[in-house]
């Protein structure tokens, strides 16, 4: 067991436990926040707070034009800071999370979504790995480095490493690392709002810096199956209208149903998106059988049974590779789209509709030589850990408007993909501790200090 485990594991689990009980569903997240800030504010953080200016969002790429159509109000978001040594002499590392959970359908659930629920070391609720666990691991790794840290300045003031004076309060004295006495920094935990809405919270922080430093770096801590992600995927949400002419289900031949031209479109798009992960190509995505995935998510067409149905609404979800802009995806996608009208006499006479809606994700990619990601790599080799290899991720993240921000962002976090929005959304509890102390680790590592084992006992 790591001293990180032995150390916070009670604590962890309690405050995830906690947050996990409030519904943060998007718009809902204040209450939660208010009380993260009390919790941070109990931990020795100094504390931050922001909100979004829908006017200054509606400027950005991955937001609807209108600012009435972004939910910025009475949604904050929060941060608190630990200082190491001199903290203007060494870089600002940043720990982000987001607060902000997806509905959960609950009918689908055995139990209440926001009542978390253990099965050993399996933890169920909504929010457990998308990504309210990794928010709490976030909050005391940073803790954990920082006492470490005070410990080791302690044990030098007297000569003896792991010096019990600065340790009572925090029972880190078993953390043997002299080398992080002189360790200067700053570390930023981050609890963001509305991240599946666009990334209000991170957009905010990353247009208009809301601390009196600079950040030198980021991890966000997305379910990663603790392997560190460079490359995130962008998308591209369209909605398609097409127009038919109705008639009576016994004289079906005087209408014209829209159910057929709808199956050539989405024929043509499944074959671009076939052409797309042959031309298309990167390699941190040679894994995915389909990098770049095109989905028709909703579907709504006809009004009556016995009614040719003369209107359809298809809204889409396109894959946006690293390297591609959100715009030439979609000029592709319409140039397909007029292939196929030109190839079809109604469909000339009544084009479809083929306009973005809601929010887009551009995609984003960092060197993955980067410092920080560098970090996590000896952190997770510090710990014994494999697969430190960096990938892609076919979904998007807030680290875009960190990376466009000029902030090198890594993703890094407990759980699997595979549960985020899923009923009965379940973490196993030993990945949040590990991810606990291969944040601490990696902190340690950015900021300029040894990563030791040291004071780790096996299990």
């Amino acid at each position: 067991m790591s001293a990180f485990a032995r150390v916070h594991d009670a604590a962890l689990r309690e405050f995830v436990e906690r947050l996990l009980g409030f519904d943060t569903t998007g718009g809902s997240e204040a209450p939660a926040q208010a009380w993260l800030v009390d919790q941070l504010a109990g931990l020795g953080f100094s504390t931050y707070e922001w909100t979004a200016d829908a006017d200054r969002l509606a400027a950005h790429p991955s937001f609807p034009d209108a600012p009435e159509a972004i939910d910025a109000a009475d949604r904050p978001s929060v941060a608190g800071v630990l200082e190491l040594g001199d903290p203007d002499a060494g870089p600002t590392l940043v720990l982000n999370g987001h607060v902000d959970v997806v509905p959960a359908e609950r009918a689908l659930w055995s139990s209440d979504p926001f009542e978390p629920t253990w099965d050993g070391d399996a933890l169920t609720a909504r929010g457990a790995v998308d990504m309210k666990a990794g928010l709490g691991a976030c909050v005391f790794a940073a803790r954990h480095l920082a006492d470490t840290v005070e410990d080791a300045g302690a044990a030098g003031d007297v000569g003896v490493a792991g010096d019990t004076g600065a340790a009572g309060a925090t029972g880190t004295a078993d953390i043997e690392d002299a080398d992080t006495a002189g360790l200067d920094g700053r570390i930023v935990v981050e609890s963001v709002v509305g991240e599946e809405a666009g990334g209000i919270g991170a957009a905010t922080a990353a247009l208009d810096n809301p601390y009196p430093f600079e950040r030198d770096a980021a991890i966000v801590a997305e379910p990663t199956d603790l392997r560190p992600v460079a490359a995130t995927e962008g998308c591209l949400m369209v909605r398609l209208g097409l127009d038919g002419r109705s008639a009576h289900a016994a004289t079906r031949w005087r209408g014209e149903s829209v159910l057929p031209r709808f199956e050539r479109v989405r024929e043509a798009f499944e074959r671009l998106e076939s052409e797309r992960a042959r031309r298309v190509t990167h390699p941190l995505y040679e894994e995915f059988p389909i990098p770049w995935p095109v989905v028709a998510g909703t579907l709504r067409a006809g009004s009556w049974p016995s009614t040719v149905p003369a209107s359809l609404v298809a809204e889409y979800r396109i894959g946006v590779a690293p390297g591609e802009s959100v715009r030439a995806v979609e000029a592709a996608f319409r140039e397909r789209l007029a292939e196929i009208c030109a190839d079809d006499e109604w469909l000339r006479e009544h084009p479809p509709t083929f306009e973005r809606f809601a929010i887009q994700f551009e995609p984003s990619e960092i060197d993955p030589d980067e410092p920080v990601v560098r970090a996590v790599q000896r952190a997770m080799e510090e710990n014994g850990r494999s697969g430190t290899a960096p990938r892609g991720a076919t979904y998007g993240t807030d680290a875009r408007h960190y990376v466009d921000a000029g902030i090198p962002t890594v993703v890094f976090g407990p759980g699997s993909i595979e549960q985020a929005h899923f009923p009965e959304e379940t973490i196993q509890w030993p990945e949040v501790t590990d991810a606990g102390t291969i944040l601490a680790d990696a902190a340690r590592e950015f900021l300029g200090g040894r990563s030791v084992v040291e004071g780790r006992s096996a299990d």
